[in-house]
């Protein structure tokens, strides 16, 4: 039911955001959807199906373990419900803003995250666009960050919810009115896309997924590119063959040479 649930919430967002991409379009892609969307798409399906026969809903079941054995931080000490799951939501995106930095400055982890990252184009299918061992180093961190703050299941389940859904929000390729007021909460495209930038320093910022605090606090904030959004060169230097991304090179990816710009 948790799995069916989080799929339902995923899948309407992304029909929301890619009917907006059709009619509300931030800039114009350089690359043919159906080539872009057939590897990221095939990508996450195939994710999909090795996290179904590995850990899957090892992250639920780990705060359900943890719950019912008193296990973690907030399992320690008498609190209402709505508060536990409330700073069980703040702690987990936090620890994902923590877990996006050292994906780009660990090379081992880099490795995977690069894949994410090759892709020269940016609308909501960017947002499934993962190495399979990518999600797997992130179910087994989620997983510890559960026993360390004693998640609530209930919380869980909601933020599995936010995260799939603040991503293929944050990455669609959409015209966001009111983006600079709507980004001083949320991370939103315009800020995101930054992110996907090929200029370093822009690239080296704006790592949260869904609460835009965390950049602004720990200085990692870029509010404007140096290009216009609709100009502004997506994608990795080193990597600029369409050609050479395909679904089984980008599995491949991480095993060969590292490649700077």
């Amino acid at each position: 039911m948790e799995t069916l649930i989080r799929l339902s919430f995923a899948l309407s967002i992304f029909v929301l955001m890619i009917s907006w991409e059709v009619f509300s379009p931030r800039r114009t892609q350089p690359q043919q959807r159906k080539i872009r969307w057939s590897i990221n798409l095939g990508l996450a399906a195939f994710n999909a199906l090795i996290a179904r026969f590995s850990v899957g809903g090892l992250i639920y079941l780990s705060a359900e373990t943890a719950s019912s054995h008193a296990l973690g931080l907030l399992n320690l000490i008498t609190i209402p419900n709505w508060l536990t799951i409330l700073l069980s939501l703040l702690f987990l995106d936090f620890a994902i803003y923590c877990q996006h930095i050292i994906a780009h400055r660990w090379a081992l982890l880099w490795r995977l995250h690069q894949v994410h990252h090759t892709d020269l184009a940016f609308d909501a299918s960017t947002a499934v666009r993962f190495h399979p061992l990518e999600i797997l180093v992130s179910l087994l961190y989620k997983t510890l960050c559960v026993y360390i703050i004693g998640v609530n299941p209930m919380a869980v389940l909601i933020f599995e919810i936010v995260l799939n859904g603040a991503a293929t929000f944050n990455h669609a390729n959409i015209k966001l009115p009111l983006d600079k007021i709507i980004r001083l909460i949320l991370v939103t495209p315009d800020m995101h896309r930054i992110h996907h930038s090929t200029n370093p320093i822009e690239f080296n910022s704006n790592y949260g997924f869904c609460l835009s605090c965390w950049d602004r606090l720990f200085k990692t904030y870029t509010a404007t590119a140096k290009q216009p959004q609709d100009l502004m060169e997506i994608g990795l230097k080193p990597y600029r063959e369409p050609q050479a991304l395909g679904f089984i090179a980008l599995l491949w990816l991480p095993f060969k040479p590292l490649r700077r710009s």
